[in-house]
């Protein structure tokens, strides 16, 4: 137990100084929105730090890193060239107009130490299967944690493609993305998000005492259905996409299905 609460708070310490390291950027560039892009990367940090550090089964520590490189890189890398050259976020722009010149100071805690609270808490659930000696061998868990993630993965990524290649085209100015994945679910990005942690979630429950990681999915769901996801992103769209309410009214908010058939 010792050595297990050293490891998780050398993570701690790590993605805390990444974050700072962010922040300093952020004054600098007076944008803090680099801390999206950070967040992907900072759980790859810590399955990294764990994997090299820690004593448990080689082959499951091995797995978490790459599902979690897989996940964090890909979606650190779109952050950063969605938001490359745009103006501060506007959730950010809110808070800054709010905290007046305090902000360069605020935002050290108020953005970047608090995620990287909050990354490190998600993170717990990966850092359990990967130093976990036993079982020494893979199990129908971990297959069905893979699987599980690998379907999120597949929803997350191409429905941010299939969003970046919308928004690419200007005749798509101002319209409802209803195409692809996007024609089956309001959110097909999020619930892909939503799968990727409870694959991480099978994985951890592979190993002795891997019940309680199920606090790192639970969290992850409530922030996208009921929090800074669904919620925001919806009351943000209805107001600036003419069309938006007919869209809901034929398409599921998160669970995919075939859209509703227009009435003629």
């Amino acid at each position: 137990m010792e050595s297990w609460m050293t490891l998780a708070l050398i993570n701690l310490a790590t993605v805390t100084a990444m974050m700072t390291a962010g922040w300093v950027v952020s004054v600098i560039r007076r944008n803090v929105t680099i801390v999206d892009s950070l967040w992907g990367l900072g759980f790859v940090l810590v399955a990294g730090v764990t994997f090299w550090t820690g004593n448990g089964f080689g082959g499951r520590s091995l797995l978490i890193l790459v599902l979690t490189a897989g996940w964090g890189l890909r979606l650190a890398g779109y952050l950063t060239w969605r938001n490359w050259g745009q103006a501060e976020d506007h959730r950010y722009g809110r808070w800054r107009e709010k905290s007046g010149q305090r902000f360069w100071f605020v935002s050290l805690f108020k953005v970047f130490w608090l995620q990287a609270l909050f990354l490190w808490f998600i993170s717990l659930v990966l850092q359990k299967a990967q130093l976990s000696p036993i079982p020494s061998r893979f199990t129908a868990l971990d297959v069905a944690g893979t699987v599980v993630w690998g379907i999120g993965f597949v929803f997350e990524s191409v429905g941010d493609w299939q969003l970046a290649r919308f928004k690419s085209d200007p005749k798509n100015r101002g319209r409802v993305m209803d195409r692809g994945l996007w024609a089956w679910s309001r959110h097909p990005n999020y619930f892909g998000e939503f799968l990727i942690w409870w694959g991480f979630f099978l994985v951890a429950l592979a190993t002795p005492g891997g019940w309680w990681t199920v606090v790192s999915p639970v969290i992850i769901s409530a922030v996208l259905l009921k929090m800074t996801g669904v919620p925001l992103t919806e009351a943000a769209l209805k107001t600036r996409r003419p069309g938006y309410a007919e869209y809901i009214n034929r398409t599921s908010t998160f669970l995919p299905r075939p859209p509703k058939k227009e009435d003629r």
